[in-house]
């Protein structure tokens, strides 16, 4: 077996460095035989820190790797899809056994079970990725649209024509959802992509890494199009690789965003903190506005669109409150929407998504549910009305806070709710529940954040439920893509120009002639 192991070891190598040598392929060794990298390493007695590349050795092949992959047919690509998918599926009870032991050792460093039911994989958010692929596949290919055509001059013609950024370096949460959410969307929009997950995904991501990795390369996906970054000095070399990254997307606090954007001059793409509103203006439907605040909060509140703060208009506060806090389990008595149960450790909850979702997250319009009890904190006038609320402080409203806590603040008009927006919130996502249209337009237009809703729950900020198939982020910021990043994000554009052999001496002097600029078909030349 010795033997067996170090010939294994020295295929996987070869196959590592260049996977395209039949001679070396280790899904074919021993006659027709398929054997796949997980478990030929299991055979070998080598893991995958045994050959791992150096960051800058990843940033290389994938810069080699960013212009075949960036020419691939959208069929391909869709192919490799597919095959991720069902490879995902097959080898799901080693990607169960990598999570446990992530769990497991973040159970024993003591991780807050917010986070602990972030990193959390089961079944139900395997699944949930798998449909997330599926949907991906379904979208027409980003690569190659002509955004715009003119005509310059006879026979002079100029095409806009969406393409890949290139090499994208994402930056995540240990969140093991979104490694395959990520490197999914990269793989369609032509991408390659360097992933550096939390420290606390560590195994998890290795085995998803892998089975993508194999998965695509079994379809002709360029060797090199993706790798796994792990350590903080990683961090810190890809960072300094401005001539071979593209493009950097941190997802995290706006403390961490904020650092990379200083340490980096690499264009950078981020997914801030999610300090989320909803405000109850005057005449709001009580009824629909207790749903949304239930729905807003505790339908999963481990996440960048769940609320942090609620605003509730001056007019509202004293019929609104008490059932707020009746419906939270802050007040004595029973919940209007069921009962209201003790706040437990988030680990063993997971995010509908997906086709699931419509049965696992219904409104409590709709029906009664089981309402988490929540923490409120409030203002003055609030505690006024809950006298059970704990104060809330200046740090409450820059708060997120992941977690069955809610900050609670009366205002005086829709105009204070909106400063208070702008000033405190992350510019993510912020909703008003109104009967009056024009005063949810003033909302909308007013409120500086990448998603504002009327009349529904924040928790629809997201890329899945957008049509975009998944995302890498939910970008704050205004510069190229703004709100869930899908696979437009993902694209930027070039200038095609087909002449005749034309110059620009023609277009210029005494007599120059003339441009025609006239507008064109959005298609490429015949």
């Amino acid at each position: 077996m010795e033997s067996w192991g170090a010939l294994f070891s020295i295929t996987l190598y070869l196959y590592r460095q260049k996977p395209s040598l039949p001679c070396v392929n280790p899904h074919k060794l021993r006659g027709t035989t398929y054997i796949s990298i997980p478990t030929l390493e299991r055979i070998a007695g080598v893991g995958y820190t045994a050959h791992r590349m150096s960051c800058k050795e990843s940033a290389l092949k994938a810069r080699t790797a960013s212009i075949p992959i960036g020419a691939l047919k959208g069929d391909q690509k869709n192919r490799a899809l597919l095959a991720i998918r069902a490879s995902l599926w097959a080898n799901r009870q080693a990607i169960f056994e990598a999570n446990t032991k992530d769990l497991e050792r973040s159970e024993q460093e003591k991780l807050a079970p917010p986070l602990l039911k972030r990193l959390k994989f089961d079944e139900i958010k395997l699944k949930e990725v798998c449909a997330g692929i599926e949907s991906l596949v379904q979208l027409p290919d980003p690569i190659g649209r002509v955004l715009s055509a003119r005509e310059l001059d006879t026979g002079l013609e100029l095409y806009q024509i969406s393409c890949p950024i290139g090499v994208i370096g994402v930056i995540f949460e240990s969140r093991p959802d979104a490694l395959v959410q990520i490197s999914s969307l990269c793989l369609k929009s032509g991408n390659a992509v360097l992933l550096k997950g939390g420290r606390e995904a560590l195994e998890t991501n290795r085995a998803l890494f892998r089975i993508i990795e194999e998965a695509s390369h079994r379809e002709g996906i360029p060797a090199g199009w993706i790798s796994l970054l792990e350590t903080r000095e990683d961090v810190k070399e890809l960072l300094k690789m401005d001539t071979l990254v593209d493009l950097i997307i941190p997802r995290g606090s706006n403390e961490f965003v904020r650092y990379i954007m200083q340490h980096s001059s690499i264009p950078v793409l981020g997914h801030a903190d999610g300090v989320c509103h909803l405000y109850v203006d005057e005449g709001a439907d009580l009824e629909m506005a207790l749903a949304l605040t239930i729905d807003a909060k505790t339908q999963y509140p481990a996440v960048c669109n769940a609320i942090e703060t609620l605003l509730v208009h001056r007019s509202m506060a004293p019929q609104f409150l008490p059932r707020l806090a009746e419906a939270f389990g802050v007040s004595s008595g029973g919940s209007l929407y069921g009962v209201t149960e003790p706040q437990r450790g988030l680990q063993g909850q997971a995010e509908p998504q997906g086709p699931a979702a419509t049965n696992q997250s219904r409104s409590p319009l709709a029906s009664r549910v089981t309402v988490p009890r929540v923490e409120l904190r409030g203002c003055p006038e609030t505690r006024k009305i809950i006298p059970s609320c704990k104060a809330a402080t200046e740090e409450d409203w820059k708060a997120e806070y992941l977690d069955y806590i809610l900050a609670v603040r009366v205002v005086a008009s829709l105009e204070e709710a909106v400063n208070h927006i702008n000033t405190y919130g992350s510019r993510h996502t912020d909703s008003i529940v109104t009967p009056d249209r024009e005063r949810a337009e003033f909302f909308m237009e007013r409120v500086d954040s990448a998603n504002v809703f009327w009349n529904t729950s924040t928790r629809f900020s997201d890329g899945y439920r957008y049509g975009l198939g998944a995302e890498v982020g939910i970008s704050t910021g205004k510069l190229h893509a703004r709100g869930p990043v899908g696979l437009e994000g993902l694209t930027t554009y070039k200038w095609r120009l087909y002449g005749n052999g034309q110059v620009v001496a023609a277009y210029t002097g005494k007599s120059p002639k003339p441009f025609t600029h006239r507008p064109l078909p959005n298609r490429l030349p015949e």
